[in-house]
């Protein structure tokens, strides 16, 4: 499956430039001219690494830094117009693995992006009783039949697959909306409804289970490898 990496910068020559130097390498690319357009890209399109500016019109290139780092381990790494160390180690600190300062060399970047790649972990896989769930290649069978998703049903997923216990209404639809309001509990629970439909019971057991006033766990399934998100 192709790479998908996300570019967040608000500058569209930035933007087109870098759509013809990964889409050249192979890549798939997704692009957001904010923060909050990110955030939410990358909750709902799972990339495989992240390139970003600093300076942003809403956000700061450092707290979506720690934003998307909260969510997991893909690669991030800074594009920018501030060359100094302060903002630099501040980056760095803050969840990048990388900077690079603009103007930039195509072939470094590329070759920085690769490295990054290399090392991240490659994807999540969880199977139990006939489900399978592939969060890197974004695949779900049960008894080997495709389990055909909505992009929200999958972002959700992928948050419960990928987080430990109960993971809380708040944090559902912080994670899946990239906001923490404005999504009211009854249409997260209609689409946690029609995601358990189509992923069925495991031993008659539902596979995404439900902590009455908390939330929601998922309750299936032996994982192998980290969550690349």
């Amino acid at each position: 499956m192709t790479d998908r990496i996300l570019v967040c910068d608000p500058n569209p020559q930035v933007q087109r430039a870098l759509k013809v130097i990964l889409r050249e390498a192979g890549y798939k690319v997704l692009s957001a001219n904010t923060a909050e357009d990110a955030v939410d890209c990358a909750a709902t399109n799972l990339p495989r690494a992240v390139i970003l500016e600093v300076t942003l019109p809403d956000l700061s290139g450092i707290e979506l830094c720690r934003r998307l780092r909260r969510r997991g381990r893909m690669p991030i790494l800074v594009l920018s117009d501030i060359d100094d160390d302060r903002t630099k180690i501040e980056a760095l600190q803050s969840g990048a693995d990388d900077y690079v300062t603009k103007p930039f060399s195509p072939g470094e970047l590329l070759a920085r992006l690769a490295a990054r790649l290399r090392a991240a972990p490659s994807g999540l896989r969880v199977e139990s009783d006939g489900l399978v769930i592939d969060l890197s290649d974004h695949v779900v069978t049960r008894d080997g039949v495709p389990v055909h998703l909505t992009a929200t049903e999958f972002a959700l997923l992928r948050v419960l697959v990928t987080s430990p216990g109960i993971v809380s209404y708040r944090a559902l639809t912080r994670n899946v909306w990239g906001r923490s309001r404005g999504i009211d509990r009854q249409r997260l629970r209609t689409h946690v409804a029609n995601l358990r439909g189509k992923l069925g019971n495991n031993r008659d057991m539902s596979v995404i289970q439900t902590a009455s006033g908390i939330g929601y766990r998922f309750a299936a399934g032996h994982r192998t490898d980290e969550a690349a998100l």
